[in-house]
């Protein structure tokens, strides 16, 4: 059963070494990341699952332990996930849950198990929602860690340039995250997600199955757009 959710961006910016000199300017998101965190902890699960997206499509596991860098952003900064010490060395975690790992390392996080779950951005609801409901029913205390952002789209210097249809859609997405609204989440239009470079489509959709029938109430703590991409965190519980 799943006892709490947090939805967090995933961009590695959020890390203060990538982002260097820009760093305070996702100060805030990184105080809404801290709280949510806390949402989980408080919750007291037995088994934590940090989801996020990856390329492609298809799922792939991570063990608690495996390694994570952001080398490749020229920071000798190298992460785990969760406490565990993998045997393999080799950092392999996709960005998203590198992201993750690093906000559970600087929040301490040590109530519970941690494993990752890579859900490829083309991955479509039918694959998307039962797989919630799998990771849900694997224990009786599951919390989520969420990753994945909204539109790349919302500024003439955005990533995906700008297009009008993206701040309905971050709009629309905000919304139902903060009100746990698993109906509109589940409906999210998969081709649209696509043409505004929503990363976080798919993981979202693991969370609406993995909320059924949990009952839990959505808090939104923070939205916006800074680069052009939107940024969403929000806790249920």
């Amino acid at each position: 059963m799943l006892v709490a959710a947090a939805v967090c961006p995933c961009p590695p910016l959020l890390v203060p070494d990538v982002a260097a000199g820009a760093a305070p300017e996702l100060d805030a998101a990184r105080a809404a990341c801290t709280d949510a965190l806390g949402v989980l902890a408080a919750a007291r699960p037995g088994r934590l699952v940090v989801v996020g997206p990856q390329d492609g499509a298809g799922l792939e596991t991570y063990p608690e332990g495996t390694a994570g860098t952001f080398r490749g952003f020229g920071v000798g900064l190298d992460v785990r996930l969760g406490a565990a010490e993998g045997a393999d060395t080799a950092p392999r975690l996709p960005y998203s849950l590198a992201v993750a790992a690093w906000l559970l390392e600087r929040t301490g996080w040590s109530d519970a198990p941690v494993e990752g779950l890579g859900v490829g951005e083309s991955s479509p609801p039918e694959l998307c929602v039962p797989t919630g409901r799998d990771i849900a029913a694997r224990d009786e205390r599951v919390a989520l860690l969420v990753m994945g952002d909204a539109s790349a789209c919302r500024t003439l210097k955005a990533p995906g340039y700008l297009d009008e249809r993206a701040a309905p859609f971050d709009a629309e997405v905000a919304r139902a995250l903060g009100a746990a609204d698993l109906a509109a989440l589940t409906a999210l239009d998969t081709g649209l997600a696509h043409e505004l470079k929503v990363s976080g489509r798919a993981p979202w959709q693991v969370l609406a199955g993995a909320a059924e029938g949990a009952n839990l109430g959505g808090s939104l703590l923070y939205e916006d757009a800074p680069y052009g991409v939107g940024y969403v965190v929000a806790a249920w519980s």
